[in-house]
């Protein structure tokens, strides 16, 4: 009987066949954390050890309260930067360089058939290049620096197959709310999800990231598309290591099968206070906003900053809104302000926020005020995430964020292009 991907790939860690439900132990090729790296420290310090096993494994990206908000995160930034100094971490990025998920795939840790453990929920990112990436606690990545070693369940693999073509003004953003709507935000939790079909291949890698990001959201350990020509031509001038495609077998064993013509998808949003509270945008027309938000590591890339520019280009954001653009990294930032969009969101009188984590996780950067309503593009609605417990976040595609901003109220992006 043949494997699933995630199988496979857990399977050659291991050194032996594995089947879904099976416990292993495995070496991970990378392990990711962020800001937490100073409480994942605390952890390991406990433990009573000088040295991690494998420095060379550990990448660590300051991306969350960057540049740090007050003290307690300036020290927090200090410690980490002392213990990459003193454990000799070679894969360090400070405050200037981006969003923690995207730094990573663009440094090329995200490799097809690599094995990769993140202190962050959304590190499933990574299955847009074909890789098993999954999110565990600070503790566990605490145990990995001390061991090199990490025990998982092999996950169930829920397949979604996807066919048709998207229509204009419809993202991959809308796609996995769609998804995520229609089947709830438990849906896969500890499963992997894999994206497959005819129209799964015509996905940009930036698209196949907001999916793979979104897979989280879902409760899914990992989310995995199949390395193709287009993986293949992003990592040609980026790969500094080898690697092995791995897919899924022909004849594999899936928990469930999803099937979606995503032609027929409309843009869609998500409502306060759940991921899973999704409605076509058209449900939610007209409704009144005070801020939005386009970037972070769901949305942040160049195709999502192109995409609202198209929109944003020779015209103002309404004056009861306030629009922050967020470039996911450096690069990203770059690449915009080369091609001119960083001028056109200027000149609509957006604000450009630096790359990192910023509003997203309600810390510092764009807090809201109880009773205040964002429009956004990142990936998590809960009550009181980006502020005040009292405001609302709505969740929906760059297009769609920017077209609201521009009336001051939820709007199908549509019309606009």
């Amino acid at each position: 009987m043949g494997q699933t991907f995630s199988e496979k790939a857990l399977g050659r860690k291991a050194g032996k066949r594995v089947r879904a439900g099976d416990v292993i132990t495995v070496a991970p090729d990378y392990y990711l954390s962020h800001d937490n790296s100073s409480a994942i420290i605390g952890e390991f310090r406990k433990l009573g050890l000088k040295k991690v096993v494998a420095p060379e494994k550990i990448v660590i990206v300051l991306d969350h309260i960057v540049p740090a908000a007050d003290e307690k995160y300036a020290q927090n930034h200090k410690t980490i930067r002392e213990f990459v100094a003193e454990q000799g971490i070679p894969n360090f990025f400070d405050i200037d360089a981006g969003v923690c998920h995207q730094v990573f795939s663009e440094a090329s840790f995200a490799l097809p058939g690599s094995v990769i453990m993140g202190s962050d929920s959304h590190t499933t990112t990574y299955g847009a290049f074909g890789a098993f990436s999954a999110g565990i606690g600070r503790t566990e990545m605490a145990s990995l620096w001390a061991t090199d070693e990490i025990w998982l369940r092999v996950p169930e693999t829920l397949r979604i197959e996807f066919s048709g073509r998207l229509s204009p003004g419809v993202y991959a953003k809308d796609v996995i709310l769609k998804i995520i709507g229609d089947n709830g935000a438990d849906r896969a939790n500890y499963e992997a999800v894999e994206f497959v079909g005819p129209a799964a291949r015509d996905f940009s890698l930036a698209s196949r990231m907001v999916l793979a990001n979104m897979a989280a959201e879902m409760g899914a350990k990992n989310g995995y598309f199949e390395a193709d020509d287009k993986t293949l031509e992003w990592l040609r001038a980026r790969a500094k290591a080898d690697y092995e495609i791995v897919m899924s077998d022909p004849d594999a064993t899936y928990e469930a099968v999803l099937k979606y013509d995503i032609s027929t998808i409309e843009p869609q949003i998500a409502c306060p206070h759940a991921v899973d509270n999704v409605k076509p945008v058209t449900a939610v027309d007209g409704k009144p906003f005070h801020q939005a938000l386009i970037g972070t590591c769901t949305n942040g890339r160049f195709e999502d900053l192109a995409i609202a520019a198209k929109i944003l280009k020779g015209k103002k954001i309404h004056p009861r809104v306030r629009a922050l653009i967020l470039p996911a990294s450096r690069e990203v930032y770059l690449e915009a302000l080369k091609k001119g969009l960083i001028e056109i969101f200027v000149e609509a009188r957006c604000v450009i926020v630096n790359p990192g984590c910023g509003p997203c996780l309600g810390a510092h950067e764009g807090i809201l005020a109880p009773g205040e309503v964002v429009v956004s593009t990142s990936n998590r609605n809960f009550k009181g995430r980006m502020g005040g417990r009292d405001s609302e976040i709505y969740l929906a595609s760059p297009a769609t964020v920017a077209a609201s901003a521009l009336e001051g109220k939820i709007t199908d992006p549509r019309k606009y292009l």
